[in-house]
C-alpha cells in the first residue's frame, strides 16, 4: 500500500466505514462487547443511576453502529428523548430500519453524521443529555478531532458511558482474537486519560461525569474517593 493509500485509509474512521468494514470486522457479533452483554451494559448503567438517585430522561449515542447497545440503553431507560449518530452508511441504513424504541413515547432521532459534524453544530440549537454514549470510537479519531469535540461532549452530556481500546488491549486482540483492527488508532492509557481528565471526572467503570456540570460540591454521586 502505498503512503497516499495509507493517509486515505486513516482518514475514513472518523467519517464512518464501507459495508466491507461492518461485513468482516463484526462477522463473528456474539463475541463483542457492547453486543453480546449489551443488555448486561444497560442494566449496569441502570443500576449505578438507580443507586444515586440520578434521573435519566434523554440519551445521546455518538456512533451507535448496528444500535445493539443503543437499543436495549432506550429499552431501559425509556427516555422521553433519544438522538444517535452513525458516520457509516452502510451501519446507519442497517440500524434505521430497526425499532429501536419499545415505546412511542421517546422522541428518537437518527442522523447519519460523524462526531465532528456533531461537535461543530450550532450550540444554542442543540439540547443538554442526562446519558451520553461512546463505545469504541476514539480509536478512530485523531489527537486533534478528540481534543476538539472533549470540551463540547462535556457541555452537552451530563455522564458519558465510554469505553475505548487502549494500545494493549489493540495487541490482545491480535493474540487472543486473530482480529487486526487496520484502522484503529494505538493509544497509551496515559494518553486518553491526560486528554479525557481536564473535561471529565471518572465516576465508575467505563462511567464519566462533566466537570461542566458537576463537581465535588454538586455531584450526585458523593463517594468522593472514587472521583478521579
Amino acid at each position: 500500500m502505498s503512503k497516499e493509500s495509507k493517509k486515505d485509509q486513516d482518514k475514513l474512521g472518523a467519517k464512518g466505514f464501507s459495508k466491507e468494514y461492518w461485513d468482516v470486522n463484526y462477522a463473528e457479533p456474539e463475541e463483542m462487547d457492547n453486543i453480546v452483554n449489551a443488555k448486561e451494559h444497560a442494566e449496569y448503567m441502570k443500576a449505578i443511576f438507580g443507586l444515586e438517585y440520578v434521573d435519566i430522561s434523554s440519551v445521546v449515542d455518538l456512533g451507535f453502529g448496528l444500535g445493539i447497545l443503543f437499543k436495549e440503553v432506550l429499552k431501559t431507560f425509556k427516555p422521553y428523548r433519544a438522538y444517535g449518530i452513525e458516520p457509516s452508511k452502510h451501519a446507519f441504513d442497517v440500524t434505521s430500519k430497526k425499532k429501536l424504541s419499545p415505546t412511542e413515547s421517546t422522541k428518537l432521532t437518527l442522523e447519519n453524521i460523524d462526531l465532528v459534524t456533531w461537535a461543530k453544530k450550532d450550540l444554542k440549537k442543540d439540547k443538554t443529555y442526562d446519558l451520553g454514549l461512546c463505545t469504541s470510537v476514539f480509536q478512530y479519531l485523531s489527537d486533534e478531532e478528540i481534543e476538539f469535540i472533549l470540551p463540547i461532549m462535556a457541555k452537552r452530556i451530563r455522564y458519558l458511558y465510554f469505553s475505548v481500546p487502549t494500545n494493549l488491549e489493540l495487541k490482545r486482540q491480535v493474540a487472543d482474537l486473530e482480529f487486526k483492527d487496520e484502522y484503529a488508532i494505538h493509544r497509551t492509557r496515559e494518553k486518553y486519560l491526560k486528554m479525557i481528565r481536564p473535561h471529565f471526572t471518572f465516576i465508575s467503570s467505563r462511567l464519566l461525569e462533566s466537570k461542566v456540570h458537576f463537581d465535588d460540591e454538586s455531584t450526585y454521586f458523593t463517594d468522593l474517593l472514587f472521583r478521579f
